[in-house]
């Protein structure tokens, strides 16, 4: 090879000092085009073929997909290149810029999870497409903490990748094979205000809130009660109330009140079967009370991800790492890589713990053992 990636700690530097958040708020969200150029730059360095895809309709936006190597199967190394917003001011190091004390990498997206891009780019250092018996490719994602843009856009282009993929979100190099699925929910309802002094001059919407979280309430018990999976450390689905706002002054009747909840559904529950029952319940309140209603998501939902326990990339992450693959509530891009046909785990240094939160690292003893990891990985699919 005629050159090569830059060393990991300039590929760290770069994508830290990179801004590239993505929010559902617009005042927050950014392109990811800078992080999806440097890596470009970097893998085409490395030999691998690069291509640069444009989500539709989001020209600020886009995936990358670099490949080593030619053929059918092979493996992905899968990292979304977007971080959640951040308050500089609750940090004590700069967020934007890689920081290295008491053993630990600090900075925005060390852990959840521009580092494991690097990592990937590192591990595969050296190698050439003639190594290869079955490819290996590296995929960099758009908007995963948002809507996951990136994702659903390689969904809808329904074009094969690898056979197998792993996803390096934080898990503390512990495979994991299977999470919930995400749906967050509004709920309105409407009715009609008057004057407070006679509750026959208006329709209290907020009273019929009230009913509809007693509602929810039953049905969160019926949930638990009827669907177990023992995977879980939550072995249920979980129905949170999150968010409430209803009436603008207390000698009003409530016109309208509106609702947001968030619900976690185990691997066999579909969101459009359990949208279909939340709006039901809803319905039975409102139409008694003569309320309008409205149940609309928040966001497209996350679909919940399992991959089988006797898959191939699962018994080998589990002889590697020591660790039976795992369960984990939180929600990645898995279910979408899934419907791609590879068999997917989730797998990455930094701990899911640091996301999300001010002062967020990785502890520098993590590197080592997560390249030695990734290398025997692509030896066993795509050396072998």
């Amino acid at each position: 090879m005629s050159s090569q990636a830059p060393t990991l700690t300039t590929m760290l530097e770069g994508l830290i000092g990179t801004l590239s958040v993505s929010s559902v708020t617009p005042a927050f969200d950014h392109s990811n085009r800078a992080v999806i150029d440097l890596l470009a730059s970097w893998l085409e360095s490395a030999g691998f073929r690069v291509e640069i895809l444009v989500l539709p309709g989001q020209p600020d936006k886009a995936n990358l997909l670099a490949t080593l190597g030619s053929g059918p199967g092979g493996l992905v190394l899968s990292g979304h290149t977007d971080t959640v917003p951040f308050d500089a001011h609750l940090w004590t190091h700069d967020p934007l810029k890689l920081t290295e004390t008491d053993g630990r990498l600090y900075g925005l997206g060390t852990s959840d999870m521009k580092s494991f891009l690097a990592l990937a780019i590192e591990a595969a250092r050296g190698l050439t497409a003639t190594d290869l018996a079955q490819p290996l490719m590296i995929l960099a994602t758009a908007d995963e903490e948002s809507a996951m843009h990136g994702a659903r856009a390689l969904v809808e282009a329904g074009r094969p990748l690898g056979r197998y993929a792993v996803i390096g979100e934080p898990t503390g190099l512990r495979p994991v094979r299977l999470h919930k699925g995400v749906m967050g929910e509004s709920i309105r309802l409407v009715g009609r205000s008057g004057h407070a002094s006679d509750p026959a001059l208006g329709n209290n919407a907020l009273d019929g809130m009230y009913e509809v979280m007693g509602a929810l309430m039953a049905w969160r018990s019926e949930l638990a009660d009827n669907h177990r999976h023992p995977d879980f450390r939550i072995p249920h689905p979980t129905l949170n109330l999150g968010h409430i706002h209803g009436g603008d002054n207390p000698n009003r009747i409530c016109g309208e009140c509106e609702l947001h909840v968030d619900m976690r559904l185990l691997p066999g529950l579909s969101a459009t079967d359990v949208r279909a029952e939340l709006s039901r319940r809803v319905a039975t309140v409102a139409d008694r009370r003569g309320l309008d209603w409205f149940v609309e998501p928040l966001f497209e939902a996350i679909p919940p991800a399992e991959t089988p326990a006797g898959s191939a990339i699962v018994r080998v992450a589990e002889g590697l790492t020591g660790h039976t693959a795992e369960a984990v509530n939180f929600g990645t891009e898995a279910p979408f890589l899934n419907q791609l046909g590879m068999e997917t785990i989730v797998l990455g240094p930094g701990d899911i713990a640091q996301a999300h939160q001010p002062d967020e690292y990785l502890e520098l003893d993590r590197i080592r053992p997560t390249l030695k990891l990734l290398r025997a990985l692509i030896q066993r699919f795509c050396l072998r």
